[in-house]
């Protein structure tokens, strides 16, 4: 994890600059470089210009640095962060070298250790959502449960021959979290998925194989045949999934022969 400090402390040290602007210009009688009129900001030079802007892209960058921390406990005030700031520019800085980089050590460490917690908890709050909604799914007229745990009800039945793990599959299909929020969907690219039935989660690649042809499933995958504790942007650790799949098309994988047998001495 990267040190908290370290990307927020450029950002607090230009904010600095543009958050006391006022007083010093209440201070000083001489005209500063960069002055208020009706809103906007006019600058003496293109330096000064770029100056601005890089001072508005690091305040705006040090905002969300010092709140995304609230979210797991940490409080960073801003206007002692500033103070740090503004001492340490005046030549009086309140703490010596090594002991700001075991503050901030510490303060990694406290940081690393309140995300785990949150994403235990929330993983943990996740597998308990996940086993409410299987039972109450696994009693729905036509669900079936496999020895591995998948669960599913055929929505429409289909015809043929159904593929192998190492088959080629065309499929249409849509993906949603327990709580209907949708994180895929191939209706919604417009054109049907495609891939090896090996090269994805468990839970499909078992599940598809119960498919035929033209038949359409609603499948619901427990975690450990899902993505597990693994979370995505889209999806929780442990989350449980809810897939309603078309089997379109079954592509199997060509037989290879040896052109010439082998042979054992």
């Amino acid at each position: 994890m990267k040190s908290l400090f370290k990307v927020s402390l450029l950002a607090a040290t230009v904010m600095l600059a543009a958050g006391c602007q006022q007083d010093e210009q209440k201070k000083s009688d001489t005209k500063p470089a960069a002055e208020q009129s009706q809103g906007a900001v006019n600058f003496k030079s293109d330096d000064d210009k770029a100056a601005y802007a890089i001072g508005v892209s690091f305040a705006n960058y040090l905002s969300s640095s010092l709140e995304k921390p609230k979210e797991i406990g940490v409080e960073l005030n801003k206007d002692i962060v500033l103070q740090g700031i503004e001492d340490t520019f005046a030549g009086k800085a309140g703490m010596k070298d090594d002991e700001t980089r075991k503050v901030l050590k510490d303060l990694d460490k406290r940081v690393a250790e309140k995300m785990k917690k949150k994403q235990a908890d929330e993983a943990a709050a996740n597998q308990k959502k996940g086993d409410d909604y299987r039972a109450k799914f696994a009693k729905e007229d036509g669900v079936k449960t496999t020895k591995s745990g998948l669960m599913y009800k055929v929505l429409t039945p289909g015809k043929g021959a159904s593929p192998k793990a190492t088959d080629t599959v065309q499929v249409q299909y849509k993906g949603t979290l327990i709580d209907g929020t949708k994180f895929d969907s191939s209706y919604d690219r417009g054109e049907p998925a495609t891939f090896p039935l090996n090269r994805v989660i468990p839970g499909w690649t078992e599940g598809v194989q119960l498919m035929k042809p033209g038949a359409k499933y609603e499948f619901v995958i427990p975690p450990k045949l899902a993505y597990g504790k693994q979370a995505t942007p889209k999806i929780p650790a442990d989350s449980t999934l809810v897939f309603e799949v078309e089997l379109l098309k079954v592509n199997p994988k060509p037989e290879h022969k040896a052109a010439v047998p082998s042979t054992k001495k």
